[in-house]
């Protein structure tokens, strides 16, 4: 068995979307996932199953999730060495003088086109700051997330593909979980 990390696109925010998670696992578990535990009422979800590709899962899950709760909601799914990887490759970490609290992660659906990225990579967001390594984006917020014009939507429009993102916090409490699956 495989285990997995899922992480869903906007729901429980502002009270749109909302998803129980109780509700959520017991529908992974009808999928025939295993050993299935959600952190935080965001949609992270991690579980085992057999070794498939990701992007199976993705669309396996999402199509379950419009079944089940009538809810149109991007996923994307992260083996366990992938989340170890992105934690592990964050460039602010090393920066004493960035407060990891102002520090997150976008997991993007596919690698972005490098023209997309470079037209963005140029512009000034001050104090905001990202870098983009493979498929995730890592920011640096220093007044908060919340007003950061470097939001989800921000980079979808951009490099048209979907993106999600947890702060430093999560992206490691889930690491925690998973390594203990």
């Amino acid at each position: 068995m495989t285990t997995y990390i899922s992480i869903l696109r906007g729901i429980n925010v502002s009270g749109k979307n909302r998803l129980k998670m109780d509700a959520l696992r017991l529908m992974y578990a009808g999928l025939g996932y295993i050993d299935i535990q959600s952190y935080i009422q965001s949609g992270n979800v991690i579980f085992q199953t057999v070794s498939v590709d990701a992007k199976l899962l993705e669309t396996t899950i999402s199509t379950k999730i419009f079944e089940t709760f009538g809810l149109l909601v991007p996923v994307l799914v992260l083996t366990l060495d992938e989340l170890k990887i992105a934690l592990n490759n964050n460039p602010y970490v090393i920066d004493s003088a960035k407060d990891p609290v102002f520090m997150h992660l976008t997991f993007l659906s596919d690698f972005p086109d490098n023209d997309k990225l470079n037209k963005i990579s140029g512009l000034d967001f001050s104090p905001d700051e990202f870098i983009c390594l493979g498929k995730v984006i890592y920011l640096y917020c220093p007044k908060g997330y919340g007003i950061t014009k470097l939001n989800n939507s921000f980079f979808e429009k951009k490099l048209k593909l979907t993106a999600t993102t947890r702060n430093l916090r999560t992206a490691t409490e889930l690491l925690i979980m998973a390594e203990k699956n």
